[in-house]
């Protein structure tokens, strides 16, 4: 029976005992290692991905220090999402393509919050780096929507 998106191992180097995550926004399916047969228009909802503690040391660096994204490296057959055939298999219907604007928006508006108030003290490092992979994510994929 589908019971929806479960924990993976880390998709770095696949080690399943996993201490941080991000959720990036579907479109970002196609900036992930081996993603080419993916649709991530039939994704639903949000794509999480997950880091053992070694990896997310050197994500956390790349991304505050380096400047650069680890999302070409991560392995999508190890992040977390729902596509729309899962949802039709369970319900027996056919459904229309997910509208992802709403989920997007609010990603976007997000990113931009806790990138502006990255002294508060409720807005952690691991928010801080979800929030600049999130703008790299659409930076880098405006032009081929």
């Amino acid at each position: 029976m589908y019971t929806g998106k479960t924990e993976k191992a880390c998709c770095l180097c696949g080690n399943p005992d996993t201490s941080s995550r991000l959720d990036l926004p579907p479109r970002a399916v196609p900036l992930l290692k081996h993603a080419e047969a993916i649709a991530w228009r039939d994704i639903v909802g949000e794509v999480s991905i997950y880091f053992c503690q070694s990896d997310w040391d050197t994500v956390r660096d790349l991304v505050l220090e380096t400047g650069m994204s680890p999302l070409s490296r991560c392995n999508v057959a190890r992040a977390s999402f729902d596509l729309r055939e899962d949802f039709e298999a369970l319900l027996n219907d056919i459904r229309d393509e997910p509208d992802h604007s709403d989920l997007e928006a609010e990603m976007r508006e997000e990113a931009e919050r806790v990138l502006a108030n990255r002294d508060d003290p409720y807005v952690d490092e691991r928010d801080i780096v979800e929030a600049r992979v999130v703008q790299w994510v659409f930076e880098d994929t405006e032009a081929a929507v």
